[in-house]
């Protein structure tokens, strides 16, 4: 099941710096992000990819289902990053204004990759 790691985050008074470097437990071959969501995304779950999610603006909840067993978790900081497993089939929902959805992924798109049906 996924799980929530914080990041490595610096601030004074000219601002914050948040750093992912050896917290990602993978090797990143695809990075992408989802901005403008109108609604629910994803709805899958992969066969071999595992990705890390993190909100760098606004919030969003993502819902993870790994074989019956079931969590949410709001990503509302751009200090909390989400690990989610291949197997964690998985919607990212309620989207804030503004929001912008970082993902890194442990393997580059291939579509054989997606199982869309839940457990």
């Amino acid at each position: 099941m996924g799980k929530t790691i914080e990041l490595a985050t610096f601030g004074d008074d000219r601002g914050y710096l948040t750093v992912a470097q050896d917290k990602i437990p993978f090797d990143i071959k695809r990075v992408y992000y989802i901005y403008g969501a109108k609604g629910k995304r994803g709805g899958h779950r992969h066969k071999s990819t595992t990705q890390a999610l993190i909100c760098l603006n606004g919030s969003c909840e993502i819902y993870m289902n790994n074989r019956g067993e079931e969590s949410t978790v709001i990503l509302d900081s751009p200090s909390k990053c989400l690990i989610l497993d291949k197997d964690d089939w998985h919607t990212m929902d309620k989207f804030s204004e503004g929001s912008i959805l970082l993902v890194f992924a442990s393997t580059k798109y291939d579509v054989e990759d997606y199982i869309d049906e839940p457990y």
